[in-house]
């Protein structure tokens, strides 16, 4: 089971990733990230949307690696739940669930991103 990570607990976990510069990988559809989208502050944002995934994976690990740490994102944390779990059965060792997706980004962490 992947551990799901509160956005509250976002800034300890990406601190305690140091010295890599950990990724976001947010799996919503394009549409959904010109809608609302996190700023990057100490990670990496990247955007794979969920079916890419299977296809892009390799290129995910040539790139980081599969020790490099990955929070998966989307709107309420039921996609990246699933790429969550398909990463770590894919062989990636540090990836957790940003627990309530952008929605709960939003509340807890920047106000900023609209809700949709």
């Amino acid at each position: 089971m992947t551990d799901q990570l509160n956005p509250s607990h976002f800034a300890a976990w990406r601190d305690a990733a140091s010295p890599d510069l950990p990724i976001v990988l947010d799996v919503r559809e394009p549409w959904e990230l010109e809608t609302a989208s996190v700023k990057p502050d100490g990670f990496t944002l990247l955007h794979i949307p969920m079916q890419s995934i299977p296809d892009r994976i390799a290129e995910l690990k040539d790139m980081h690696g599969a020790d490099h740490p990955i929070a998966c994102l989307c709107h309420h944390g039921m996609r990246s739940l699933q790429v969550a779990n398909y990463l770590a059965q894919s062989g990636f060792t540090a990836v957790v669930n940003l627990q309530g997706g952008i929605a709960a980004w939003a509340q807890q962490l920047d106000s900023s991103v609209p809700q949709y």
